[in-house]
């Protein structure tokens, strides 16, 4: 496997080429900005500050992969990814410090992905604190309970076990070979989980703060208040789950974990503005008032973001100079160049995707990875049956999908999954307990007719009704 922080444009396009059709030129565009990262990490110091991410506008109708792309990029990054609706800020009772949210929530997605992989590091340690917590739960040891009193400074009694503390170590071998070897998880014990006592935090008048003055009285709070510990009877499969997060919490070092987390979301954030059109004039003649008004308000809001500034989070301050900006809208009613030229020039890069075709929808059902026709093999093997899809099968969706677009609205990909819900639902509906096992479900052009009859009779009738 090639580490993922060294990839090539080439392999970028590739690993993209596994959960999405064609649009090869917004895939060389994003791939290129993703290698980009990984040359200035390892340009001169004196030019690393100085090299500033070239952010891209996606131009395309909905359904044709502009959000799987963004967010496929990120998961082959390993970067954090956020994603914003750009239309919510135009809102009733939008403040312009909402527009940092989306900062401070790319910072909490890389704490956690940190402490994830950290919790991972740990995980063995962690494991095996457990296991004593949970053994002592079972069989405490003796010298907990008062039977073996070691002398102080008497080290040969604090190493002999008189008869019964031999027994007890013997007994507590064979249960931990039990806890290892699954044989007691429906077993229950009584275990301390910490708790934090702080009631959830109200006040009137809390709109007179922001967001982020909020967040600091609800974290100060939190430290004030004493944690206590609760005791609760869980099975030992469950208490596994709670103690391993508190085990693991304690061997990871949160100071270093936000370092890094801040660092991660500086240099490797990505955060995908869709609906960016939304807030676009729309190619209207301003007036003074109205939303277009407003529209430019969100825009101007957004400029010091996408430009570069420092936003303070719970976790620290980050500064957005180096994160990756795409932005995605279908711009059917406004165009690129009715946002304000200031943001427009914070997106150098357009790419415009194409419009899926019959062969494109063919090509969805049956190549990526995550394909349709994958998905429902899995849902019908989950029972415990086999479904087949014949070649002339999918032709005839790929033909229905494409049609209803056409003459309804073009929703791009998303159409599929409408039709084959429409397809296979009463055979999902039936299968547990209607159709005889082994005997697979074969889908064939005349099947296909004859479920999707009433979609596309409808869809002829869709035009004429208010």
């Amino acid at each position: 496997m090639v580490d993922n922080k060294s990839l090539t444009p080439r392999q970028i396009v590739a690993e993209l080429d596994k959960y999405i059709v064609g649009q090869h030129d917004a895939k060389r565009n994003v791939a290129i900005a993703l290698r980009n990262r990984w040359r200035r990490m390892n340009a001169s110091a004196e030019m690393r500050n100085e090299i500033i991410p070239n952010n891209i506008l996606m131009i395309g109708a909905t359904g044709v992969g502009k959000t799987e792309i963004a967010r496929r990029l990120a998961r082959i990054a390993d970067a954090p990814f956020i994603k914003v609706e750009a239309s919510k800020f135009t809102e009733v009772g939008y403040v312009g410090r909402d527009v940092e949210g989306m900062v401070r929530d790319l910072a909490e997605q890389s704490v956690n992905m940190v402490k994830l992989r950290k919790k991972e590091e740990v995980k063995e340690k962690a494991a095996q604190a457990v296991e004593e917590i949970i053994l002592d739960a079972l069989i405490p040891p003796l010298h907990k309970t008062g039977f073996v009193i070691p002398q102080n400074g008497d080290n040969e009694n604090q190493t002999t076990l008189s008869g019964d503390g031999e027994l007890n170590e013997r007994t507590r071998q064979v249960f931990r070979e039990k806890i290892r070897n699954g044989e007691l998880e429906n077993r229950k014990i009584e275990i301390d989980i910490k708790q934090n006592n702080m009631p959830g935090v109200g006040m009137i008048g809390a709109g007179m703060m922001d967001e982020m003055s909020m967040m600091n009285l609800q974290e100060m709070l939190s430290g004030m208040m004493p944690k206590k510990n609760k005791k609760r009877k869980l099975t030992i499969a469950e208490a596994r789950k709670v103690l391993l997060e508190e085990e693991a919490a304690k061997l990871i070092d949160m100071d270093e974990v936000k370092e890094e987390a801040l660092r991660k979301a500086e240099d490797a954030g990505i955060i995908f503005i869709d609906e960016i059109d939304k807030i676009a004039s729309g190619g209207k003649k301003g007036g003074g008032g109205g939303p277009d008004v407003s529209r430019e308000g969100v825009q101007r809001d957004l400029l010091p973001i996408v430009e570069g500034s420092a936003v303070n989070t719970k976790h620290g301050v980050v500064n957005t100079d180096h994160i990756l900006f795409i932005a995605a809208g279908a711009f059917h009613v406004s165009k690129p160049s009715d946002l304000i030229p200031e943001l427009q020039g914070r997106f150098p890069i357009r790419v415009e995707l194409n419009s899926l075709a019959k062969d494109d929808f063919i090509r969805i059902l049956k190549e990526p990875k995550n394909a349709l026709t994958k998905q429902y093999h899995a849902l019908f093997e989950a029972e415990g049956f086999q479904v087949q899809f014949d070649e002339d099968a999918i032709d005839e969706i790929a033909q229905t999908a494409f049609d209803i677009n056409a003459e309804v609205e073009n929703i791009g990909a998303r159409r599929l999954h409408t039709v084959m819900s429409k397809l296979l639902n009463e055979f999902l509906f039936d299968v547990p307990d209607g159709i005889s096992p082994g005997k697979p479900i074969e889908v064939t052009t005349l099947l296909v007719k004859t479920k999707l009859k009433d979609l596309v009779k409808n869809k002829a009738l869709s035009e004429y009704i208010l």
